[in-house]
């Protein structure tokens, strides 16, 4: 039997469930992990399918001043009550998570992108290049981020691409110094030397050599700054520098309706638990990420 070759189709379906198994990524046997990801998951399928879930239009006014569970002259159900507008808070924050995971994503992306880039460059080339930026990262991050977002905000004002930009100032020095870090380190890896030898330039060291090895740990990263985004973007929308209205989001649903919050707290609770859950969810999909990657 020891000479008889076997189909590698057969042997592939027929190769014990330990061995396919060990072919899936290690967050599917983090429980946290799992557990995060399917929070994130939630909010996506939640937003994604916003005019599908949603009994009421995000503007629309109705009845104001409804608790849970209280119906509407249509017949249709307050499944989280009315805000002091008679608006729909289901409806609000279904709509408002759109709007939030859109811009904290393209803002997290987008500093990503900076960043990155920043980083390779200076960890890379060193001398005067890693002087220059790594200076200049030093003075953007000798202030406190939210003065930075609120002085970005209030001089070019609040909008979806402000926040994009102010996003993207702010954050990208951390990132850069980041990955400098570990561009130093991977860049005296035997791999490196050898593409050098080879006579590769640096932009394909730099992008097919090195960042695939630091993604990883980027991607862990990127997974905790997206949830500080997105407390942050909360953050502006309660101090009135958020996404304009009438459109919801999370945070300015919070500011609108904090003056009811004693008497007619749902107001406010359900937007609060909606920006807990999804910046929670993404706090232990990096758990497991980095249990994934120090397990590798």
């Amino acid at each position: 039997m020891s000479g008889v070759e076997v189909d590698p189709v057969i042997a592939r379906h027929t190769q014990p469930a330990h061995r396919w198994r060990a072919r899936l990524p290690k967050i599917f046997f983090s429980p946290v992990g799992l557990v995060g990801g399917f929070i994130c998951l939630f909010w996506i399928a939640v937003s994604l399918a916003a005019p599908l879930l949603s009994p009421f239009g995000p503007t629309e006014q109705v009845t104001p001043f409804q608790t849970p569970g209280m119906i509407a002259p249509d017949g249709r159900v307050f499944w989280l009550g009315s805000d002091h507008l008679g608006r729909d808070i289901m409806s609000r924050i279904i709509w408002g998570g759109r709007r939030v995971l859109f811009f904290s994503t393209i803002a997290t992306g987008s500093a990503y992108a900076v960043g990155v880039s920043l980083g390779l460059v200076a960890g890379y080339f060193r001398g005067w290049i890693d002087d220059l930026v790594s200076s200049f990262a030093n003075v953007v991050l000798s202030f406190p981020v939210l003065v930075l977002y609120v002085v970005i905000i209030s001089t070019f004002g609040a909008s979806g691409l402000n926040i994009v930009v102010a996003v993207t100032f702010a954050s990208a020095p951390g990132i850069m110094r980041i990955v400098r870090g570990i561009v130093l380190d991977l860049r005296s890896r035997d791999y490196v030397a050898s593409a050098q030898t080879r006579g590769e330039g640096a932009t394909y060291i730099m992008f097919r050599e090195i960042l695939p090895n630091a993604t990883p740990l980027l991607i862990v990263d990127a997974c905790l700054r997206l949830g500080y985004t997105t407390i942050t973007i909360g953050v502006l929308g309660f101090l009135g520098l958020g996404l304009p209205p009438p459109q919801p989001d999370w945070g300015g649903m919070i500011n609108e309706t904090r003056a009811m919050a004693t008497f007619a707290p749902h107001m406010t609770v359900f937007p609060c638990i909606a920006i807990s859950s999804f910046v929670l969810g993404l706090n232990l999909l990096a758990d497991g990420l980095r249990e994934s990657t120090l397990k590798d």
